[in-house]
C-alpha cells in the first residue's frame, strides 16, 4: 500500500522531511547561509546598475550553487554536518564571488591554491559520503573496508580535480580565456632543444627575458603556458584529499564521535535512506 501514495501525500512527505531537515541545522549554518546570500544579492543588484553583465551572470550562478549542499543531502541521503556544509558554502563564496568578481584570484597570492586545497577535501568528502551509503544500504551485499573506502574518497576528489583541470585547459583554448594562469620561470629543460636530435635534457638557466615576434616581454623570466598552474592545483587537491581520506578511514574504522569527525564527516541519515528506497 506504502507504494501507492498519492502525489499529494508524496509531497506533504518531502516536504515535512524538508522542514525535519532545516531543523537539525545548527544556527551558524542558517546564519552563515542568510548571509552569504544577502551579500550575493547585493553584490548581483550593484553589477546590475553597473551594467556588468558576466558579474550579475556570476552571482546567479553563485545563489545556485548555494544549493548544492541540499541538493547532496537529498540525493545521497546523508546528512551534512555544520562545519563540512560551512565550508562548502564559504568555498563557493569565496571562489566566485571573491575570486572572480573582486579579483581575488589576481591580487591575493596562493588565493586559487588554498580553495582547490578545500575543494579536494570536499570532493573526498562526496565521494566518501557515496561510498558510505552504498555500504549500509540493506540490499547491497558487499561491504567496503575502511581503507578501501577511504581510497574511494581519495580517488573520487583526484578524478574530479582532474576533470576540472581539463575544463581549464579547454575553456582556454576554445574561448581564449587564462583559467590556467601562467608562471614566470627562470629555468627550463627540455630535449626539443637538442640539436643532435638524441633525445638528451638540455637546461637553460637563469632566463632573464623572453623575446616574440621581436619584443621584449619584460617578465625576468620565461613564461609558461599552464603546466606550473596545473600542477600546482593537482598536488593541493591531493593534499585536501589526502587529509578527508585519513580522517574518513579512522572514523570508518573506530566509528569515534571526535570533533573532527561530527564537523567533517557526513552522517548517513538512515529515514531519509529508508524513504528513497521504498
Amino acid at each position: 500500500m506504502k507504494n501507492k501514495m498519492s502525489r499529494q501525500e508524496r509531497r506533504e512527505a518531502r516536504l515535512r522531511q524538508e522542514k525535519l531537515r532545516l531543523q537539525k541545522k545548527s544556527k551558524l549554518t542558517l546564519i552563515v547561509y542568510a548571509v552569504i546570500r544577502l551579500i550575493v544579492v547585493g553584490v548581483l543588484v550593484r553589477s546590475a546598475f553597473n551594467g556588468q553583465i558576466e558579474s550579475v551572470y556570476t552571482c546567479l550562478l553563485t545563489l545556485v550553487l548555494l544549493l548544492l549542499p541540499s541538493i547532496l543531502e537529498r540525493k545521497l541521503g546523508v546528512r551534512l554536518p555544520a562545519g563540512l556544509e560551512i565550508t562548502v558554502v564559504v568555498f563557493i563564496f569565496a571562489a566566485e564571488i571573491l575570486g572572480e568578481i573582486a579579483c581575488f584570484y589576481v591580487t591575493v597570492p596562493f588565493w586559487d591554491k588554498a580553495l582547490h586545497t578545500t575543494s579536494g577535501f570536499i570532493y573526498a568528502a562526496v565521494g566518501y559520503s557515496m561510498a558510505d551509503v552504498l555500504n549500509r544500504h540493506k540490499k547491497v551485499s558487499f561491504e567496503l573496508s575502511p581503507l578501501f573506502l577511504a581510497l574511494v574518497a581519495f580517488c573520487f576528489s583526484m578524478t574530479i580535480g582532474a576533470l576540472w583541470e581539463i575544463f581549464e585547459f579547454s575553456v582556454d583554448n576554445l574561448f581564449h580565456k587564462d583559467m590556467q594562469k601562467d608562471t614566470v620561470i627562470q629555468q627550463i629543460t627540455s630535449v626539443a632543444l637538442d640539436p643532435t636530435n638524441r633525445n638528451i635534457p638540455i637546461t637553460i638557466s637563469n632566463i632573464q627575458d623572453v623575446v616574440v615576434n621581436g619584443e621584449s616581454l619584460g617578465l625576468g623570466g620565461y613564461l609558461d603556458i599552464g603546466l606550473y598552474d596545473t600542477m600546482g592545483d593537482l598536488i593541493v587537491n591531493l593534499i585536501g584529499a589526502v587529509v578527508f581520506s585519513v580522517i574518513g578511514y579512522f572514523h570508518q574504522k573506530h566509528r569515534k564521535k571526535s570533533v573532527v569527525t561530527q564537523l567533517f564527516v557526513p552522517q548517513v541519515d538512515e529515514k531519509e535512506e529508508d524513504v528513497q528506497h521504498e
